[in-house]
């Protein structure tokens, strides 16, 4: 809410809406983005739906009189009834949301209450429903039992859900029903359809992929022979223009139609259209000539939803993230302390500047127009570095120290780059292997994991060594590039070797790679020590005499005795998980082939953009859109609470890992949970395991030998187990957020809903730092600050893999902005590119220029705002900024008007090399840098056009005589005619004398 302005995104909504108001009367409604925050057009009406299915605000009153009674009834002890007021109070609870329905509403309505007796109603497979609610009843009771022995129910089991007796009540009362039976049954009143489905077909496809193509085509051939119609349906647009070119070529059609979803008329008179929509299964039914095929059923490829449209490419810590006692760092004086948003009133200008308290309790007021001289301090978690003196020495040393470290670390990055694209490198060629693999793609690719795909192939088809590193979360497709790589490395008789640091990636790798090359008759292998020494021997023989394509393995490719016929392409996997030893080996084997490296490490978007032209590197961000974000519960160590998670999960055909990060303990935990949970197979795995037998533990939880694997926080990055998808974390309030963090990614990497659960001993017992931090890993959104901090941390490390763990060190010194600066500025001038003049003109013109409190309420969006400003580099941002500000909070007020046009000005002064500019009543002085070249002579016609009296003075300045009143536009006016002339003449030194030009002379 801001002033007459109500933002809100209602459920079922593509975007948010803005509501200007007035008074109680809506004026307009549109729909705005929410990224830019910019509107994206007008709306006649919106319906706001509810968030969730308990409003728990709707009758605060009567909830918390209900709640109290319910203590007493179930005498709860006075620690369980602090948690549940606690939940009450964060919304973060342990039990699904049905729990709390009899308590937040005096009288709950069901489904039934909302349908009228003219509703039709639906019933497939009535006597499966009758069944399965048989089943659910019996579960619930079961669990409510055992919930009330542990005192921790509040509700009845039938307050929440409708027996049978009670929802059998309601289907007489329905006028239509319709029920709907998967089996033909001769009885009265039952219709048979004679509609088939494709399993036949579908069960071909499984047994003979190879052949997929050809079958599928062979199928539809047989269905438009019978002179039945057929409809084609993909979820994806990308694969119309690409199976309508295949039924063409191959099926001899001149016209295929196209069509969009729904399919609201199917009279169609065409033997094959292509429909765009989702449908799980096609039929066919005999009766109406309608033959109905999905392409995953025709081809046996399964086609999920494409990707998701948010991506956390900018989730990194953000400056109006910025909290009173923030660390933050000043270009010129260092490290301080943020103290908040204050207005103070100098020279009779109001005026809004940030507090910054240095060592020893020195203060310094830096005006909003300056934001761009700060950044936010970001360093590696849980280490907190002393506050700077202001004006000490201190902080100049470290930055030079740093400087040095950078310069040195840069030549290093663009020696290796030169000395590459120096190198002779193989020319590949891509053929149809590469085309059948990309048709059995079973996604639609994310934008950026086609671009790093596109980026690639390009590399391997020039005639240098490919060197590129692909960063992206586990499960984000890297994979996919990689097999995508392989091929077209097969395709020119080259071999492929896949470098992995553990015998378990190996074994994940070497999976996938044979589910999807296998089948087009590529030879795979593994090489690492599961295998006998036999084994290895034959592997051995086969890759030196060309007979395998790609060997998979861990560093035992390294090893001498690894002969290859013909190594065209090496992908490695987690580089800065190697040690020195392998990595000097890694550097014999890189050599003349093309390597690709991939990290699951993230990679923050400053430190790409640094790296452009030195560093082959493409980035995905973007999750696959079938992907549901982990939920996350904080609970107390509790027999009941941990007995269910397991056993819910293994009841789901799941793993659970149990992460109890000290190994004293550790195996009396395990003892404890196969006697909780006897059902499952328990493992245990930490540090101290021998690293062969870890390896083995591992890799049979891979295989899903495992149910339950205590551990401790040594779980793998790179490991990628989408059956894994409940993780219980032991001591949560010990851990760092980005540990945790990295700990709840190890779940939820399929489109299975997930489970993380942080326990702690008591809710009393945790320290305020603790609970803040779990509180943050709490936050709905993953978008959360929470987050960005946990990612902040972690892309600390990924710059570290990157450019050596040797920086981090330098990192922390200076702050992470400010270090990625220096890189960027030292990288630039390495590559022999102009430094541009650092100025940050100190502009005194004697006018307020802020935003009020009452135009912009929050301090957060003031602060993103006066950053923004700050940071432009150009006038036209400003004008962009002008629209977004006016469309957000209304017209301008007068202060923000100035701010506005300061910043312009600010932009002109930094193009011209203008350092400060002072003010007395109506004439100004520009302080120019010695070194800037100023085009003198069209300062002096501007000038002379315009009325303006001009005096250059010494010590490379001017003075100007201006008439109007508003001198901020008048001065702008002035160098925005100057700086459009100056590009069409050079300009000459401004000496401390006047120098006149050949016109003048």
């Amino acid at each position: 809410v801001r002033g007459g302005v109500l933002d809100l995104f209602p459920p079922g909504e593509e975007f948010p809406v803005r509501l200007d108001l007035f008074g109680d009367l809506i004026e307009s409604i549109k729909y705005f983005d929410p990224t830019t925050q910019r509107s994206l057009g007008r709306k006649e009406e919106v319906v706001v739906l509810p968030v969730q299915e308990v409003l728990l605000e709707y009758d605060p009153e009567g909830l918390e009189e209900r709640l109290f009674k319910r203590f007493k009834r179930f005498e709860l002890s006075p620690d369980k009834e602090s948690a549940y007021l606690r939940a009450l109070e964060t919304r973060h609870f342990l039990e699904p949301e049905e729990f709390w329905l009899p308590l937040a509403y005096a009288k709950p309505a069901n489904l039934f209450d909302y349908l009228s007796q003219e509703e039709m109603i639906l019933l497939f497979e009535p006597e499966k429903i009758q069944e399965e609610a048989e089943i659910f009843e019996e579960k619930l009771l079961l669990s409510w039992r055992k919930a009330r022995e542990g005192k921790r129910v509040l509700v009845e089991p039938y307050e929440s859900f409708l027996t049978r007796e009670e929802y059998e009540r309601y289907w007489p009362r329905a006028e239509r029903k319709l029920l709907v039976y998967g089996l033909s049954r001769a009885e009265e009143g039952i219709l048979n359809f004679e509609v088939r489905d494709h399993h036949q077909h579908v069960s071909l496809l499984k047994a003979e992929p190879k052949r997929a193509i050809e079958t599928g085509l062979a199928y539809l051939k047989e269905a438009l022979e019978r002179g039945e119609r057929v409809l084609l349906v993909t979820p994806q647009e990308k694969a119309i223009e690409r199976l309508k070119s295949l039924l063409k070529r191959e099926l001899s059609l001149s016209q295929i139609p196209e069509h969009k979803a729904p399919f609201q008329d199917l009279s169609l008179s065409d033997p094959l259209s292509l429909w765009q929509g989702e449908l799980g299964r096609g039929f066919s039914w005999a009766e109406l000539n309608l033959f109905i095929i999905t392409e995953h059923e025709l081809f046996g490829l399964r086609k999920p939803l494409s990707g998701r449209k948010r991506s956390l490419k900018d989730t990194f810590l953000r400056f109006e993230d910025l909290k009173p006692g923030d660390l933050v760092v000043h270009r010129e004086h260092g490290i301080g302390r943020y103290q908040g948003l204050v207005s103070l009133e100098l020279s009779g200008l109001e005026g809004e500047f940030l507090l910054i308290e240095y060592k020893d309790g020195d203060k310094l007021y830096l005006p909003v127009d300056k934001l761009n001289l700060l950044h936010k301090y970001v360093g590696l978690e849980g280490k907190e570095p002393p506050l700077d003196r202001l004006g000490g020495k201190s902080f100049e040393a470290r930055k030079k120290k740093v400087e040095k470290a950078v310069a040195e670390v840069a030549q290093e990055l663009l020696s290796l780059y030169a000395a590459r694209k120096v190198s002779q490198g193989f020319a590949f060629t891509p053929g149809p292997l590469l085309r059948q693999l990309e048709a059995t793609f079973p996604y639609e690719e994310t934008p950026e994991q086609a671009a790093a795909i596109e980026e690639t192939l390009a590399d391997m088809q020039k005639p240098v060594p490919m060197d590129r590193l692909i960063c992206g979360d586990v499960g984000y497709g890297k994979t996919e590039v990689a097999l995508r790589a392989a091929a077209l490395a097969i395709e020119n008789r080259k071999q492929v070797a896949v470098l992995v640091p553990t015998t378990v990636l190996a074994e994940q790798h070497y999976r996938t790679f044979n589910e999807r090359l296998a089948p087009l008759g590529v030879r795979i292998a593994v090489l690492s020590r599961m295998k006998t020494s036999r084994q290895q021997r034959e592997i051995l023989k086969k890759l030196a005499q060309g007979e395998l394509d790609i060997v998979i393995g861990t560093h035992r490719l390294l090893s001498a005795d690894v002969k290859f016929k013909d190594l065209g392409l090496l992908i490695i996997d987690e580089e800065h998980r190697f040690g020195v030893r392998h990595k000097e080996k890694l550097k014999q084997l890189k050599k003349n082939v093309d390597v690709l490296a991939l990290s699951a490490t993230p990679i923050p978007r400053t430190l790409q953009l640094s790296l452009l032209g030195i560093r082959d590197l493409s980035v995905i961000t973007t999750p696959p859109r079938e992907r549901l974000p982990v939920k996350t519960y904080l609970a107390r160590f509790d027999e009941q609470v941990i007995k269910e998670a397991i056993e819910r999960e293994l009841a789901r055909g799941g793993q659970v890992f149990f992460v109890h990060n000290r190994i004293k303990g550790i195996y009396a935990l395990a003892d404890w949970l196969k006697r909780l949970v006897p059902q499952a197979r328990v493992a245990v795995a930490h540090g101290r395991t021998p690293p062969q037998q870890l390896e083995d533990i591992m890799v049979r939880f891979v295989r899903r030998e495992i149910d339950v694997l205590v551990c401790t926080t040594i779980i793998e990055s790179g490991l990628d187990i989408p059956s894994a998808n409940t993780i219980i974390i032991n001591r949560a309030d010990r851990m760092g957020l980005a540990e945790i963090y990295q700990l709840r990614g190890r779940v939820g990497r399929s489109n299975v809903q997930a489970y993380a659960y942080l326990l702690v001993p008591s809710f009393s017992s945790l320290s305020e730092e603790a609970e803040k931090r779990l509180k943050a890993l709490l936050q709905f959104s993953e978008l959360g600050s929470g987050f960005k901090l946990a990612m902040s941390d972690l892309q600390i490390r990924g710059a570290g893999n990157l450019l050596g763990t040797f920086q981090s060190g330098h990192v922390a010194a200076v702050g992470y902005d400010l270090y990625l600066e220096i890189l960027k500025r030292t990288i630039d001038e390495m590559k022999g590119q102009e430094p541009s003049l650092e100025i940050e003109p100190d502009v005194n013109l004697k006018v307020p220029a802020y935003f009020p409190s009452g135009y912009v309420p929050d301090v957060e969006q003031r602060l993103h705002l006066y950053r923004k400003l700050a940071l432009a580099k150009e006038v036209e941002e400003i004008a962009d900024l002008r629209l977004e500000i006016e469309d957000r909070f209304g017209p301008l007020p007068q202060e923000a008007e100035n701010l506005l046009a300061l910043s312009h000005l600010k932009i002109l002064l930094r193009q011209l090399g203008v350092r400060k500019v002072d003010r007395r009543l109506k004439e100004v002085t520009l302080f120019f840098e010695p070194q800037t070249t100023v085009p003198e002579r069209i300062f002096r016609r501007i000038a002379r056009s315009n009325g303006i009296n001009l005096r250059l003075l010494k010590g490379h300045q001017l003075r100007l005589q201006l008439s109007q009143d508003d001198i901020l536009n008048a001065l702008t006016g002035f160098l925005e005619k100057a700086l459009s002339l100056a590009q069409k003449e050079k300009g000459v030194y401004l000496e401390d004398k006047p120098v006149a030009s050949a016109e003048e002379k």
